[in-house]
C-alpha cells in the first residue's frame, strides 16, 4: 500500500470528521451486539422457567417484554449511529475525491508542453476520472467497512471469550485459513487491476481520438478499420476484466463457506457443552447469532481487499504523473514586472530533447518596443520555436533571450504570459459561445469590447450573420466555424487582452489577402504593441518594421522589406514568385 500513503495528507486534513466517524462506528457496534446478549438471556430465562415448572407466567412475560423493548431500542440507536457514521466517513471520501481531482488538474496545468507530447489525452482523462473514482472507494466505503468490521470483531470476540473461551477458540479456527486466502487473492487482484486500468486508459484514448478525428475518418472511409480496432481493444479489455472478476468471484463463496464451517463448529461443540451442562442454552443461541453477525463483515473483507488493491493500482498511476516536475520552474527572487518589452536574442540555440532536432542555431537579433517583426523561412526553419522561447514554453540550451534588458528566466512564467497575446498556428476554440471564446482574453470584458476586438480581427460581420450572433455555441475545437473564422476569433481573443507583446504564429494562412490587409491595418492602427508575426506571404510581412529570415535554424537575413527585395536571397525569390502568382491571377 505504498502508493496509497500519498493520501495521508488528506486524512490529516479531515481527521476531525474521521475521528467522529470512528466514534459513531464504535457506538453503533456496541449497541448492535446488545441484541444477541438479550436474546440469549431471554432463552435462558425461558429454559429456567420450563425446568423449574414455575407458575409465575406474568414474571417471565415481563422479562421478555423488557428484553424485546431493549432489543428494539438498541437497534434504533445502532441504526442512528450507523447513519451518522455514513454521513461522516462517506462525506470525507467525497471531499478527498474533490481535493484529489483538483490537485491532479492543477498539476496537469503546471507541467510543460513536452509532457503533453508524450502522453495521450485519453490517458490523462482516465487518471483524473476512473482512477480517482477507485481511490475514492478506498477512502470511503473500504475505510468505513474496515473500521466497522474491526470494531465488531473486537467487541464480539472479546465478549465471546469472556462467556465461553473454549467454544470461541473452535469458532475462530477458520480465520487463519481466511487470512491466507485473502493474502493470495489480493496479490492476484492487484496485478490484474493494474492491467484493467491500463486497458481502460487505452480504450478512452482510442475513443477520444476517434470522436475528435471523425471528419478524417469519414473522409477516408476508414470506419470499418476503426470499428475493427475498437472491437479488438474492447475484446482485450473484456478479457482482462473477466480475468479480474474470476478472481474476485472466489471471495464471497469462500467467506460463506468458512462462516458455515464456524456455524457447524458452534452447533457441534456448543451442543456437546450444553449436554454436559458446561454452558447454558442461551449462550449457544448467542454464539450462533454472533457467528452469523460476523458473516457480512467477514464477507466484506474480500470486497474491501479488492477495493484496496484496485485503489493501490490506480493511485500508483496517479502518482506517476504527480511525481513529474515541470521542465521550467521559476527561480527564487524573480522579477515581477515587465516594464518594457523590447526583445533581444543573443546567440540563442535550442534542440528538442525528444527528437534531437536542432531548431535554432546561434540566433541573434534585437527588436525595439512597439516595433513589428515578421519571421519567415521554409518549413522547419525554427519560426514557431522562436515564439515558444519568448513565451517561456522552452528555455534555450545556450545563449540568452532578453526582454526589457533582463534574461527571460528571471521573470515569473505567469508574469510573462500576462503580458502576451498569443495566436497559435492551429487555433483552439472551446465548446462555448463565440463571445466567451473571445472573452478568454479578458475575463471581465463587456460585449462592446468583444465586438470591438472582433471588428479589428475582421470577423464581426461573420459572427452577426449567425442566427444567434455572439451567443452561437461552437462545437468541439470550434468545428462550427471555418478555418479562417477560427483564426480570426483567436486573433480577437488576443487583441481584447491589449497585450504588450503580440505573437502571431502563421495565423492568417486561412484568410484571403483582402481580409489579411484589413487585420494588419487594424493592428497597426489600434495596437501600438511589440508584435512578432510568423508568416509565409510577403503581403503579411512587407509592412513590418523588420523581417527576419530563418533557414535551418540560422538567421539568413534581417532587414526591412525595401532593402530585402534588393538583396539576393530567400525573401527576394519569394517576393518574385508570389508577385508572378498574383499577376497570373489578375490580382495586380
Amino acid at each position: 500500500m505504498r502508493a496509497l500513503q500519498y493520501l495521508n495528507r488528506y486524512f490529516s486534513r479531515y481527521k476531525l470528521l474521521l475521528w467522529l466517524g470512528l466514534l459513531f462506528t464504535v457506538s453503533s457496534r456496541i449497541f448492535a451486539v446488545l441484541a444477541p446478549s438479550l436474546v440469549g438471556d431471554s432463552i435462558t430465562e425461558i429454559e429456567h422457567f420450563i425446568q423449574q415448572d414455575s407458575s409465575d407466567l406474568q414474571a417471565i412475560k415481563k422479562i421478555l417484554l423488557v428484553n424485546i423493548a431493549l432489543i428494539i431500542g438498541a437497534a434504533l440507536i445502532s441504526g442512528g449511529f450507523t447513519f451518522a457514521m455514513r454521513q461522516t466517513i462517506i462525506n470525507v471520501s467525497r471531499h478527498i475525491e474533490y481535493d484529489l481531482k483538483n490537485t491532479i488538474y492543477e498539476h496537469y496545468q503546471k507541467l510543460s508542453l513536452r509532457f503533453y507530447k508524450q502522453n495521450r489525452t485519453g490517458d490523462l482523462m482516465s487518471r483524473i476520472s476512473e482512477d480517482v473514482s477507485r481511490v475514492r472507494m478506498y477512502v470511503g466505503p473500504a475505510l468505513m467497512y474496515s473500521i466497522n468490521t474491526l470494531t465488531l470483531f473486537i467487541i464480539v470476540i472479546s465478549y465471546m471469550i469472556s462467556v465461553a473461551p473454549k467454544l470461541t477458540l473452535y469458532t475462530l479456527l477458520p480465520l487463519p485459513i481466511l487470512s491466507f486466502l485473502i493474502y493470495k487473492l489480493s496479490r492476484s487482484i492487484h496485478e490484474r487491476s493494474t492491467l484493467v486500468q491500463q486497458l481502460l486508459a487505452k480504450l478512452s484514448t482510442f475513443a477520444q481520438e476517434s470522436f475528435s478525428g471523425i471528419g478524417v475518418i469519414k473522409s477516408y472511409a476508414i470506419e470499418p478499420n476503426r470499428r475493427a480496432e475498437m472491437q479488438h481493444i474492447s475484446a482485450e479489455s473484456r478479457s482482462k476484466n473477466m480475468s479480474l472478476v474470476q478472481v474476485q468471484a472466489w471471495f464471497f463463496p469462500l467467506m460463506i463457506l468458512l462462516i458455515g464451517i464456524s456455524n457447524i463448529l458452534v452447533i457441534f461443540i456448543g451442543g456437546n457443552q450444553y449436554i454436559n451442562n458446561q454452558i447454558e442454552l442461551g449462550v449457544l443461541a448467542e454464539f450462533i447469532i454472533y457467528v452469523n453477525m460476523l458473516t457480512w463483515p467477514v464477507a466484506t473483507v474480500g470486497w474491501v481487499t479488492s477495493i484496496v488493491q484496485q485503489a493501490e493500482a490506480s493511485q500508483k498511476r496517479i502518482n506517476e504523473f504527480l511525481g513529474q516536475e515541470p521542465d521550467i520552474q521559476d527561480k527564487k527572487g524573480f522579477l515581477k514586472t515587465l516594464e518594457k518589452v523590447d526583445i533581444a536574442f543573443h546567440n540563442v540555440s535550442f534542440t528538442y530533447d525528444d527528437t534531437g532536432i536542432r531548431a535554432l542555431d546561434n540566433v541573434s537579433f534585437t527588436l525595439q518596443e512597439g516595433k513589428t517583426l515578421a519571421i519567415m523561412g521554409p518549413t522547419g526553419s525554427g519560426k514557431t520555436t522562436l515564439l515558444q522561447l519568448l513565451s517561456k514554453t522552452y528555455l534555450p540550451n545556450s545563449g540568452e533571450v532578453l526582454m526589457g534588458a533582463n534574461p527571460l528566466e528571471n521573470y515569473a512564467m505567469n508574469d510573462i504570459r500576462r503580458t502576451l497575446g498569443v495566436v497559435p498556428q492551429q487555433p483552439f476554440l472551446f465548446s462555448d459561445t463565440i463571445a466567451n471564446n473571445i472573452r478568454f482574453g479578458k475575463q471581465d470584458a463587456t460585449i462592446e469590447e468583444i465586438e470591438k476586438a472582433a471588428k479589428q480581427a475582421a470577423v464581426h460581420q461573420n459572427i452577426i450573420d449567425f442566427d444567434s450572433g455572439y451567443d452561437t455555441m461552437l462545437g468541439e475545437r470550434g468545428i462550427t466555424l471555418s478555418g479562417g473564422q477560427k483564426q480570426r476569433v483567436s486573433i480577437a481573443r488576443a487583441l481584447i487582452k491589449k497585450p504588450k507583446l503580440l505573437l502571431l504564429d502563421d495565423c492568417l494562412s486561412a484568410v484571403d489577402t483582402e481580409t489579411e490587409e484589413a487585420i494588419l491595418e487594424a493592428l497597426k492602427k489600434y495596437h501600438k504593441t511589440t508584435t512578432l508575426i510568423v508568416c509565409h506571404r510577403v503581403s503579411s510581412a512587407k509592412n513590418a518594421d523588420y523581417i527576419l529570415i530563418l533557414k535551418d535554424g540560422k538567421v539568413e537575413q534581417f532587414d526591412n522589406h525595401k532593402n530585402l527585395i534588393n538583396q539576393e536571397g530567400y525573401y527576394k525569390d519569394l517576393y518574385a514568385q508570389q508577385r508572378l502568382e498574383e499577376e497570373s491571377l489578375g490580382i495586380i
